[in-house]
């Protein structure tokens, strides 16, 4: 199921231009969450068909990220009312683009869950079946393992549309700095300042719900390198309490 969705996959991002850089950041985040969720699947002992289901989830989750690219230039959606996930939902199943991916509507309900609330604060999951709980926790993790990753290697502004001499000479907002002392993720309208954006992706952490991501995150280092990434100017103390945090965190639930 996987390797026919991908041959479509190939042909529908074709469509965009991959010299943008935007366009080039999600076709590689793409695949990145793909081996996100193969990894997950393992670490769970999931079966064949769950793992195909995953990696196809995983493959279709950011499907809205390339229209919007080029209609609003940025990826950040507390600064426009663009909903990406809605709108990966509406192009694979009110468009009917899913039947190009794959040929059974067997796990159409699973995957549209899943797409629909990856990108959720929270994820609610009233009404959801056992099936579409375990995918939408996948691919969330999946998600945001990679959000990490990218973090630390690829151009911050055309991830989040701020530059890096603004993380390094903001402050970060109290509300912030509890919250994510407090161990939670960071809602987006709480973040006013370049550094609280920048905050906000180390919180992601708070987020994972399943051992194997954390270990994976841990063994991977990304706390100390995405707090080393900027030399912060204003709110050095605090990111070394961040890190600390962060660190502290994964330890416990690691170990």
């Amino acid at each position: 199921m996987y390797n026919k969705a991908n041959e479509y996959f190939k042909e529908f991002i074709s469509r965009f231009d991959n010299s943008d850089d935007k366009i080039a950041h999600k076709m590689a985040h793409t695949y990145y969450v793909v081996e996100n969720a193969k990894y997950i699947c393992e670490g769970l002992g999931l079966d064949e068909t769950d793992t195909d289901i995953a990696m196809v989830i995983a493959l279709l989750h950011d499907i809205g990220r390339f229209p919007q690219a080029i209609e609003m230039k940025t990826f950040r959606e507390d600064i426009t009312s663009f909903d990406h996930a809605t709108l990966g939902v509406k192009i694979l199943f009110e468009q009917n683009e899913i039947r190009n991916f794959i040929d059974t509507d067997e796990y159409d309900d699973i995957i549209r869950v899943a797409i629909a609330n990856h990108s959720n604060y929270i994820l609610d999951t009233t009404g959801f079946t056992e099936k579409e709980i375990l995918h939408s926790k996948i691919i969330r993790d999946a998600d945001k393992i990679d959000t990490l990753r990218s973090k630390i290697v690829d151009d911050v502004y055309t991830m989040a549309n701020i530059y890096p001499e603004e993380i390094e000479n903001s402050l970060i907002t109290d509300i912030v700095f509890d919250t994510f002392m407090n161990e939670k993720t960071i809602l987006r309208t709480d973040r006013k300042t370049a550094i609280d954006i920048w905050v906000s992706y180390i919180a992601f952490i708070f987020g994972l719900e399943f051992n194997c991501s954390l270990k994976l995150v841990n063994e991977k280092d990304y706390i100390n390198q995405l707090v080393d990434r900027f030399d912060y100017k204003l709110d050095k103390d605090k990111m070394n309490q961040i890190r600390n945090k962060a660190l502290d965190y994964l330890k416990r639930k690691v170990d």
